[in-house]
């Protein structure tokens, strides 16, 4: 069993299962019903606990990405996550991740400066199995 990190909207990996996704975003998406959010591959359950905050993310879009500024960010991000709803959800996906399979996303086409990547070492860190 494991957890995977997946970006929300593309096709869902048929092997191995990727399971239920969990949108780790702050809205859902635009000119999309409800009711076709998993249809489209967004996502089966929104999770918006582990988004960034709004104004984490009005900051972080008011410029380009530097290096020293997705630092910023991750460091943000963390503090964020490390607040007692954002901490206990990681650490129930990352025991949820020994015994079912399951996937959390965001919409971001660039994973190397998207939260998702630093929600993949959280949830490592908390003990996740992630492949």
């Amino acid at each position: 069993m494991s957890l995977r990190v997946v970006r929300l909207g593309t096709p869902r990996e048929p092997e191995p299962e990727e399971g239920l996704r969990l949108g780790t975003v702050r809205r859902p998406p635009r000119g999309v019903r409800k009711s076709d959010y998993a249809r489209r591959d967004y996502f089966d359950l929104w999770l918006p606990d582990l988004a960034p905050s709004a104004p984490l993310v009005s900051w972080a879009f008011s410029e380009p990405f530097t290096a020293k500024r997705w630092k910023a960010f991750g460091r943000r991000y963390r503090s964020e996550m490390r607040r007692p709803a954002p901490r206990r959800l990681i650490e129930l996906l990352a025991s949820l991740s020994a015994t079912t399979d399951f996937s959390v996303g965001c919409y971001c086409e660039d994973e190397s400066h998207c939260h998702r990547s630093i929600l993949r070492d959280l949830l490592v860190e908390a003990g996740a199995t992630v492949p």
